[in-house]
Order: structure tokens, then C-alpha cells, then sequence
């Protein structure tokens, strides 16, 4: 049966099939850290720039994947709330891994200013998304002009960031990935570098399908039982489409690669918010942003604040811990908790 007859099978087989792709997508996302991290081996590009622009934008295919099916089939607020959920979400999984690899405070142990130059850009690009909204926001040809400044200003921003070690005067002696310790080789090494690329385009396909599938499939269940677009968007499918993100950034972490995991984690939130401009694209109505309210709003403040959070950690960069993480990935998981407390009990104006 097509997944756009999704709505016509059982919500128990729906959340199956979710689960299903979710698994497919953790497997992927899973072996994809290990390939890239042999490709920035095998080519001498830095883990920050791999983690930000390879791996960043290739775990972003199945946001891609569910906004374009979510614009084409009517429901932006599903699409819109994917993006700003992703971004929250992707947050909280660098405290999730802090906790799980539990050995040092994840920022006491990212060195390049490049990681801080990334947040702080971050950030800005969700208070433009949060200013917007409140804006009439007016079509040029078939984008808003809103949706095109936030694309610009994400794509462009990823490209400040990517270059920003170069340019950068700030260093920190004696420091470096892993802390300065032995790095072990990556496992995909041996491999030649045809057979790693070809490799990375097998397991992003798999991202992207799995995406696609999400699309149809969560739509489904908001429909079946009776959630609205906007929590399903950003917590139910958020999360599952946020799962490359949270494996790449656990073996990342696990294999002394702390800035190829925020890399990964900001590079792939700028590729998402560069999506709206997709969705907005690809929906047949309205420029998008002017079909959201208070609770995109506040869902991307929410992001800002949890970049926020780790941006002072990496700024003090000591290690200070509790219950086996850093006490910034603790305040982030604490403040994320709060704000999914607060959108559960908004109404949503794009539903």
C-alpha cells in the first residue's frame, strides 16, 4: 500500500512501520560517522569541517525528505515544526551523549573557535525565524521573502563558519580533539576513498527514503490520533528524523571526536532552517510563515536558548560535572524539558 495511504491501516501498524524507519535510520546514521570519520583521515580535512558540511548535511535528508513531502501534501505546520523541532532537538542530544560518554564535560574538551562561531550564528538565524513570523511576510515569485533571507543567511552563515579556523586568531595551546590523548584509527580506513564516497551515498540514500516514509507515516498518526500537526512536527517526528544526529554524535563522542559532534550538530541545523525556503517552495498557498504563530515562535526561541546554554560552556570551558555530564548539557536538558512543557499546553494557529 502507498505510504500516502498511510491513514487507511491501523495506528498500530503506523507506529510499526515509524519505528521500523527509525531503525533504519540509526543504522545509517551509525555508519556514516565511522565512513566520514575515515574520509577526513584519508583526505586530511579537519573532523569540524567534516562534521559540519559532509556529515551535517547529509544527516539532514530526511528533514528534506519530510519537508518536501509534508509541503506538497498541505501540511506546512508539519514541515515548519520537523525544522524547529530538529533544531531543539539536536541540542538536547549533545547533553543526551555528555551524559551517556559521561568522562569530561563535553565542552571542556571542544578547542576550535570555529564550534563557538557556529553557535553564535546558529542562534541568530532562530531569532530571524522567531522575528519573521511576526511579520507579513510577501512573495518573490514562489518564495517568501522571509523564507529566502533565513536560507540565505543559514547557507551563508555555514559558509562564515566553515572557514572561521583559518581566519581565526584566538588558539588554545595544548589542546585539541579527545583533549590532547591518542585517537584511535578509523575503522573504515582501509577502505579505498571511491569505496568510502560510494558508501556515503548508499547510507544517505537510506537516510532520505527513511525519511520520506516518515513524512506519510507521522502525518498519519497526528491524523489518527487526533494530535495536532505542530507537537507531532516538532517532538514525534523531530525526534525520529533527529536519530542520525544522535547516533553520529554518541560515536563522535566515543571515538575522541568532540568537534566533528557539535560540528555535525550545528552544520546540520543550518542546512534544516535553510529548508523552509523548500517547503515554502514546494507548498501550494501562502508564504508559510505567515500560516504560524505563537508556537513556531516560541519553538524556535527554545533553540536559541539551548545553543545559548552550551555556547557559555564552550566560552568558560572547564570541566565541571554532574550526574556524570557537564552542568551546561544538565541546565539544557532541564530548560528543554520546560519548553516542551510549555508548547504541550499552546494552541497552535497553523493547525
Amino acid at each position: 500500500m502507498p505510504l500516502a495511504n498511510a491513514a487507511s491501516l491501523p495506528i498500530g501498524v503506523n507506529l510499526l512501520l515509524f519505528a521500523a524507519a527509525a531503525a533504519v535510520i540509526w543504522m545509517a546514521g551509525q555508519r556514516l560517522t565511522h565512513i566520514l570519520d575515515a574520509v577526513a583521515h584519508r583526505t586530511r580535512l579537519g573532523h569540524v569541517f567534516v562534521g559540519m558540511l559532509l556529515l551535517g548535511t547529509i544527516t539532514s535528508l530526511p528533514e528534506l525528505a519530510n519537508v518536501t513531502t509534508a509541503s506538497i501534501i498541505g501540511n506546512p505546520a508539519l514541515a515548519v515544526n520537523n525544522l524547529l523541532g530538529s533544531a531543539a532537538i539536536n541540542i538536547l542530544l549533545l547533553a543526551i551523549a555528555d551524559a551517556i560518554v559521561g568522562r569530561r564535560a563535553v565542552t571542556s574538551i571542544v578547542a576550535q573557535p570555529s564550534t563557538m562561531m557556529m553557535a553564535t550564528l546558529c542562534m541568530i538565524v532562530l531569532a530571524m525565524i522567531a522575528a519573521a513570523i511576526t511579520l507579513d511576510d510577501r512573495l518573490v515569485g514562489p518564495l517568501g521573502i522571509g523564507t529566502l533571507a533565513i536560507a540565505v543567511a543559514s547557507l551563508g552563515f555555514l559558509w562564515l563558519a566553515a572557514g572561521h579556523d583559518a581566519r581565526s586568531v584566538w588558539a588554545i595551546e595544548g589542546e585539541g580533539e579527545a583533549d590532547g590523548k591518542e585517537i584511535p584509527r578509523p575503522k573504515e580506513a582501509g577502505r579505498s576513498l571511491r569505496a568510502l564516497w560510494m558508501r556515503v551515498g548508499f547510507f544517505g540514500a537510506l537516510l532520505f527514503a527513511s525519511g520520506y516514509s516518515l513524512a506519510h507515516i507521522g502525518d498519519a498518526i497526528a491524523e489518527q490520533a487526533g494530535l495536532t500537526s505542530a507537537i507531532v512536527g516538532f517532538a514525534f517526528i523531530g525526534t525520529a528524523t533527529s536519530l542520525p544526529e544522535l547516533v553520529t554524535v554518541l560515536v563522535a563522542l566515543r571515538i575522541g571526536r568532540p568537534e566533528m559532534a557539535f560540528g555535525q550538530v550545528l552544520g546540520t541545523n543550518f542546512i534544516n532552517l535553510s529548508l523552509l525556503a523548500v517547503g515554502d517552495a514546494l507548498y501550494a498557498g501562502d508564504p508559510i510563515l505567515n500560516l504560524l504563530g505563537d508556537f513556531e515562535i516560541v519553538s524556535a526561541l527554545l533553540g536559541a536558548i539551548l545553543i545559548g546554554i552550551f555556547l557559555v560552556g564552550l566560552l568558560e570551558h572547564r570541566n565541571r560535572t554532574i550526574f556524570r555530564m557537564g552542568v551546561d548539557s544538565a541546565a539544557v536538558i532541564v530548560v528543554f524539558a520546560l519548553g516542551v512543557g510549555v508548547l504541550a499546553r499552546m494552541p497552535c494557529d497553523s493547525c
